[in-house]
């Protein structure tokens, strides 16, 4: 086997062990949306997701986005040119200096909190406000926790190690269930009797303190084994931190994008009819986009930007273009069917995981609309999660932001338009998100082709038409089923709906793979070996 086969075989082996990990994640985070919604309905659920929305917003953008992004591009850098203990020596400083900011930043937040969420949701009621300003105040200490989280996480797939990092935020998320429903049931005397209250909340808000402590802890024994040994180092003027510094602003801007439209979309979805409501509608369906964004686009990503981050070290070469077009290949063809899939199936998959006890038909409906433009956007988000970080390992770190600095403003327009002129309900923030993401991606991959001399252009063409034949074929069971096995669908038991649902994605599943297999579709060989050798096939 070449070289080239053997990378190409372990990008896509690596890919897979990441994406069962976080599975684990994904799953166990539509389990804590299930509980929410299930316990409190639509409307206490929208207030949670609006409190947590800043620490997390900070989460994806600073920590998980450019702080990550950053960091690994110099740790890799570094440890392949001076060795791992000069990696290691960066390790400690980068972990003490975000330790001490980070800190700073979430004691901010809970003085800003007042203000901060007002700003945020000026449409909802008074009472909304002063419980969403309590519960975000219990969690923006979260930030500090996944700051070094983050860090830790970057080391670890420096050296390879991945399964451990995918799989700590199935602790989080666990942390999150377990801790709310335990304090929930210890401090809320309602709760235990089906009548819920805000002390429930707060709960859950406790849980998620809980679930970054898990999240960290799990990790450590993993560093430790790699050989990183931790201390204190403020030592900032290191020139591999300023690196890191340098690298990590325009990051942070250039992530800002999608983000942003995020946080947008919850200050006009306040102005909607649906209000608080609405807000947990936009929310579970982007949950359901990050199940198949996770498992894929974050998956091919972690496992492509240490990669790329090497290969830079000696220019952009044929190597560094081929391991970029490779990982923008397999993601498409693992999101493609998942975008498909959650747009034509988009009541029924609702219905089957959140449509129980607060969470009405009226419920399953109203987030139905806004999942299939997310089913949209999901494919471009996916590859953007691949090709951004690739910017910051050939130093043109400031293309990314000024696409998405141009991003936020479209959206922003958009988004004004649709919800003060044209009065149009939540759906059309999901589509304005969507757009925005096609957008950003589109000039990413030209600017990206120019630099690179060529991205393999003609090959991923190639394999889009073969996907497209897959997908049509895929589209038609799944058009069939819904017709047919699933037709009756407001009278079927939640067994029923289980069975039909499962065995329509199966089909589904079963044909998009047979027909990329017969077209010779390269990602789909790898998929199927990968499988065989995880059930023990040879």
């Amino acid at each position: 086997m070449s070289d080239e086969k053997k990378d190409s075989a372990s990008h896509a082996r690596s890919t897979g062990v990441v994406s069962v990990a976080i599975l684990c994640s994904r799953v166990l985070g539509l389990v804590r949306d299930q509980m929410l919604n299930g316990f409190f309905g639509s409307a206490y659920t929208g207030i949670f997701t609006a409190a947590f929305r800043t620490p997390n917003m900070l989460r994806d953008l600073f920590a998980e986005g450019a702080l990550s992004t950053a960091f690994v591009t110099t740790f890799s850098k570094k440890m392949k040119t001076e060795g791992d203990e000069a990696a290691w020596v960066l390790g400690r400083k980068m972990i003490s200096l975000a330790t001490w900011f980070m800190t700073l930043v979430a004691i901010a937040g809970v003085a800003l909190a007042p203000i901060l969420f007002r700003i945020l949701t000026p449409g909802l009621s008074e009472e909304a406000k002063v419980l969403g300003t309590w519960l975000a105040q219990i969690m923006y200490p979260f930030i500090a926790l996944v700051s070094v989280t983050a860090l830790v996480m970057g080391m670890l797939n420096s050296k390879k190690i991945f399964f451990i990092p995918a799989v700590a935020s199935a602790f989080f998320n666990l942390g999150c269930i377990v801790g709310g429903v335990v304090l929930a049931w210890m401090i809320d005397p309602g709760f235990r009797s089906g009548q819920v209250s805000e002390k429930g909340l707060t709960a859950f808000a406790i849980g998620t303190l809980i679930g970054g402590i898990l999240q960290l802890a799990v990790q450590l024994p993993a560093l430790r084994r790699a050989g990183f040994q931790f201390r204190f180092d403020f030592g900032c003027k290191d020139p591999a931190v300023k690196e890191v510094l340098h690298l990590m602003w325009p990051s942070m801007l250039a992530a800002s994008g999608t983000q942003v439209a995020v946080l947008l979309n919850s200050i006009f979805a306040s102005f909607t009819e649906g209000q608080e409501s609405s807000l947990a509608w936009l929310s579970i369906a982007q949950r359901l986009q990050q199940l198949p964004l996770g498992l894929f686009g974050v998956a091919v990503a972690t496992v492509t930007l240490p990669m790329l981050s090497r290969l830079a070290t000696e220019g952009i070469t044929p190597a560094f273009r081929g391991a970029l077009a490779k990982g923008l290949r397999l993601v498409l063809f693992l999101t493609l069917p998942s975008a498909v899939g959650l747009s034509l199936l988009s009541k029924e998959i609702i219905s089957v995981i959140f449509e129980h006890g607060k969470f009405t038909a009226h419920d399953v409906a109203n987030t139905a609309a806004p999942l299939q433009a997310y089913a949209f956007g999901l494919i471009f988000y996916a590859a953007i999660k691949v090709l951004q970080p690739a910017f910051y390992t050939i130093n043109r770190r400031f293309i990314p932001m000024f696409v998405s600095l141009g991003i936020i403003v479209f959206t922003a327009t958009v988004n004004s338009i649709t919800v003060f002129v044209l009065k149009w309900d939540h759906t059309a923030l999901a589509w304005a998100t969507a757009a925005g993401l096609a957008l950003n991606f589109l000039t990413l991959y030209v600017c990206m082709r120019k630099f690179a001399a060529g991205l393999e252009t003609r090959f991923l063409l190639h394999a889009l038409l073969r996907l497209a034949a897959a997908i049509v074929v895929m589209g038609g069971v799944c058009l069939a089923a819904k017709f047919s096995l699933m037709a009756d669908w407001a009278h079927l038991s939640l067994i029923s709906r289980c069975a039909m649902l499962g065995i329509t994605i199966s089909a589904a599943a079963v044909a998009y793979f047979a027909v990329t297999k017969a077209l010779k579709v390269e990602e789909s060989s790898e998929f199927l070996s990968i499988l065989s050798r995880r059930f023990g096939k040879r």
